[in-house]
């Protein structure tokens, strides 16, 4: 059996001096591929116009297109009433959680950045997809950036008690969920009254 302590390459080099120096390499290699492959994947989902790609043609492939179609716009209506709200949430945390983390505003005006991102971000698909990606993923990555220049930036004490904070605005999230949802509608109505306007024009 071989003794790696005793054991040295050429020049003098030892498997346990290089696993010692390769360790924290890998580590960082293999979380900057992680944290990029998932806000890759995030924003392009968060980017996107239509963010459900639901096919409402294929309720009018039966017998009953009427009552096919009616049901399609109930499904429609679901999927913005119901899980739209639950996906801004979900990006809306995202982005406070990671301002959190790394800039030093207290927690109302990261509150107000994160949900501007998001709205940004909504309104921007509806001019062009390809503008809304690049701003949906210019601050994780511009996070990743100040985290490697200077990981002393980051301050896990002082972000935990931001976020005990969050409690005593949970009127403010409400008020600016309701915002994002709102803008929504609005963005998706207006988008329908000019496809309409376009095809009549046409």
């Amino acid at each position: 059996m071989v003794n790696l302590t005793n054991t040295t390459f050429v020049l003098g080099l030892s498997p346990l001096e290089s696993w010692a120096i390769f360790k924290p390499l890998v580590l960082f290699i293999f979380g900057m591929v992680i944290y990029s492959v998932f806000i890759f994947k995030f924003y392009l989902f968060v980017s996107r116009r239509d963010i459900f790609k639901m096919d409402l043609a294929q309720y009018s492939r039966s017998d009953h297109p009427l009552l096919n179609k009616t049901l399609g716009g109930i499904l429609y209506l679901l999927e913005y009433i119901f899980l739209f709200p639950l996906f801004t949430f979900f990006w809306f945390i995202f982005f406070t959680v990671f301002l959190v983390l790394m800039s030093k505003h207290d927690l109302q005006t990261t509150l107000l950045i994160s949900v501007a991102v998001v709205a940004a971000v909504r309104i921007t698909s509806y001019y062009k997809e390809d503008l809304s990606k690049d701003l949906a993923k210019m601050l994780p990555f511009a996070m990743l950036g100040i985290f490697l220049m200077d990981m002393s930036y980051f301050n896990l004490s002082e972000a935990i008690q931001t976020f005990k904070q969050v409690i005593n605005l949970w009127d403010t999230l409400i008020y600016y969920l309701l915002f994002v949802i709102g803008l929504e509608f609005v963005l998706r109505i207006g988008h329908g009254f000019l496809g309409l306007f376009r095809k009549k024009n046409k």
